[in-house]
């Protein structure tokens, strides 16, 4: 019977449904005390890191597709969050960077982020969290194998 295909331990599935109930909790925190989806969260926190970046660029760095990445940055500049400035070397594309008031806001989501990520994995040893993590990294790597 090892052919046969139980869908709670078929390591796909859970890594769906964990990341969904993960996802989830962060994204009623963030809706509740920031307004922001988790789409909009997650080009905030990327934008960030770097000075400026296009959207097809956060798009393969967080692997959110196309329309949601351009329906984050879109509600993010409207609310002026996001600046969008013309792309020197790429004429259809823009270079999304934060303004002062997005650097702000990232300065306030930030340690909550962090705080909701302790409380979420305060049942594991920094050991274990480095082993997860590097075994996730590995799965993204075998992932994008082709």
């Amino acid at each position: 019977m090892t052919n046969q295909l139980v869908l709670d331990r078929f390591l796909p599935y859970r890594l769906s449904v964990t990341s969904n109930l993960v996802s989830d909790r962060i994204a009623r925190a963030y809706a509740a005390l920031f307004g922001l989806t988790i789409p909009e969260w997650r080009l905030i926190a990327v934008i960030a890191e770097v000075a400026a970046i296009t959207q097809a660029d956060i798009g393969e760095q967080t692997r959110m597709d196309k329309v949601t990445v351009s329906r984050a940055a879109i509600a993010l500049v409207e609310r002026g969050l996001l600046a969008r400035a013309p792309n020197p070397s790429d004429k259809r594309s823009h270079h999304l960077s934060l303004t002062a008031a997005g650097r702000d806001l990232y300065a306030s989501v930030a340690p909550k982020a962090l705080e909701l990520e302790g409380k979420i994995f305060a049942r594991f040893s920094r050991a274990e969290l480095d082993a997860f993590v590097a075994m996730l990294r590995r799965i993204d790597e075998a992932a994008l194998e082709e």
